[in-house]
């Protein structure tokens, strides 16, 4: 079995995030403790031929996906096993224990993450909840001497991001980003090919998330929450307020959390960070651009989503620009079929000199020339969940194929994309078309959207398209040049005890 300093490592967690003013039972138990403990004293390091303990955190989503890799992992051969389960609806919660059960796996049941992380029953944690709690859960568990497998976007802002980067390395936990387009060979292969020159230099390295997104539904009001969830542990870092969506399939709490921006980033943030990360991985950039602005809109019905549906952000690299695109919109009204580009909807076009690259999915790219013809084809992916369980027995983090630094950047280029949306205004086309036709590539991207919101009878002259500033970027310091109004939306307002530490 691993080492286990599960007590020393309790001591450790609770000093760091104050547990005794959450008004657990187990606080009474630790919040005495004041000794200072090397790094090495309280780290679990898990030998090659232990089995790797991992408790799943949020499993409504996301989260049953991970178990399932996981178990496929260990089908592998892999030794690890699901020992913990946490979740904060109850009814969730009681399914997922069943379901262990009748793998003939008993699992600790937690609604609180803080008892899971103090209780000594795992070595690493799959986190799966909503994006608010991303950074925050991460930090706190490697805070316990935990490894960490995090869902994307790893942040909900790019200033806790950094703060998750901070704490992996300075911990030296093993932290892989769940971007699982990182363990495709295909795409790895494409990147390489390109980055060789195979095909001239690039001129646009474009992500598209063109997903179906219907109306959500309005409300008259707040909703009112379900008994069997703790909404207190859901809100977590972000404001205890009563939610104010209620669609028939999800509900006032689960699921299109994603549209609202004290939770979720849109689908920039949670479709699109796949393919703003491949996007960037192409173009082989390793901090954040210098300038960025974003264009679009909740565009084609209203409903109680905030967050836009259409929209463009244009990450202005000095190599290339990278472009990214999302439509939830269909073709045209009353189609139930998506837009496609150079043979990619949800995907990757890397535009070169000399053709470009197509990537329609996380285990195939294809090269083409600029007449069109194939030139070059990949295929084939591995399971990103047993690459992060490898990575916690060699102890390098340069064997993950998502370490968290990369999963930050990523994360915080839809950041930035938003702030700027969020700072603009809505204005007529050629005001916007006006306004960015200076940028390569900008102007033709927004003639297409233009002529995809035609196509779905959205009257742009009333609905107006929201036009977000130019912004400059200081990738060094990751603060916005000359703008306290963008600056004060790199970061929250945390709800204690639900606060992300300024030292980690």
């Amino acid at each position: 079995m691993p080492q286990n300093n599960s007590k020393i490592s309790r001591r450790r967690f609770l000093k760091h995030t104050a547990l005794s003013g959450a008004g657990l039972a187990l606080a009474s138990t630790f919040a005495g403790s004041a000794t200072k403990l090397s790094a090495a004293s309280y780290k679990r390091v898990v030998g090659a031929n232990d089995t790797i303990r991992t408790g799943v955190i949020g499993f409504n989503g996301r989260g049953g996906s991970l178990i399932g890799d996981t178990l496929k992992a260990a089908e592998d051969g892999e030794k690890v096993r699901i020992t913990a389960l946490c979740d904060v609806d109850s009814k969730v919660l009681s399914r997922g224990v069943a379901a262990a059960e009748k793998r003939g796996e008993k699992v600790a049941a937690f609604a609180d993450l803080r008892k899971l992380y103090a209780s000594g029953d795992v070595d690493a944690v799959l986190i799966a909840t909503p994006n608010h709690w991303h950074s925050l859960a991460g930090i706190w568990a490697i805070q316990a001497g935990l490894d960490v497998y995090c869902e994307k976007p790893v942040s909900h802002n790019v200033w806790e991001g950094r703060q998750l980067v901070n704490a992996a390395h300075k911990h030296d936990r093993i932290v892989q980003t769940g971007t699982q387009s990182r363990s495709s060979q295909a795409i790895k292969q494409a990147v390489e090919w390109v980055q060789a020159g195979n095909i001239g230099k690039i001129v646009v390295s474009r992500g598209l998330c063109y997903k179906p997104r219907p109306s959500i539904g309005k409300t008259s009001g707040p909703q009112a929450v379900p008994d069997w969830i703790d909404y207190d542990l859901w809100c977590g870092p972000a404001p205890l307020d009563p939610p104010r969506r209620n669609n028939s399939k999800n509900g006032p709490v689960h699921y299109d959390w994603h549209w609202f921006w004290a939770y979720g980033c849109g689908d920039l943030g949670n479709q699109g960070i796949h393919e703003m990360d491949v996007a960037r991985w192409f173009l082989g950039e390793m901090e954040l651009a210098p300038n960025v602005f974003s264009v679009g809109g909740r565009l084609g019905y209203v409903d109680d989503g905030e967050t836009p549906n259409t929209q463009i952000v244009y990450q202005g690299y000095a190599k290339a620009p990278l472009i990214f695109e999302v439509r939830g919109l269909p073709t045209k009204n009353g189609s139930t079929q998506m837009d496609k580009y150079k043979g990619a909807g949800v995907g990757i076009v890397v535009e070169c000199e000399g053709g470009h690259v197509s990537v329609p999915s996380y285990s195939s790219a294809t090269a083409y020339d600029k007449d069109g013809k194939e030139l070059k084809k990949w295929s084939g992916a591995t399971n990103h969940m047993a690459n992060f369980y490898q990575a916690m027995r060699s102890r390098k983090r340069s064997d993950l194929h998502a370490e968290i630094l990369e999963g930050h950047l990523s994360s915080a280029l839809c950041h930035t994309g938003n702030i700027s949306y969020r700072l603009g205004h809505g204005q007529n086309p050629e005001a916007i078309r006006e306004a960015i036709k200076s940028e390569p590539g900008g102007e033709e991207t927004f003639q297409r959207m233009l002529e995809h919101l035609q196509a779905n009878e959205v009257d742009v002259m009333k609905d107006k398209i929201t036009l977000g500033p130019v912004l400059s970027f200081n990738p060094k310091t990751e603060r916005f040049v000359g703008n306290s109004a963008a600056d004060a939306l790199l970061k929250r307002d945390y709800r204690s005890p639900f606060v992300v530490p300024d030292q980690v």
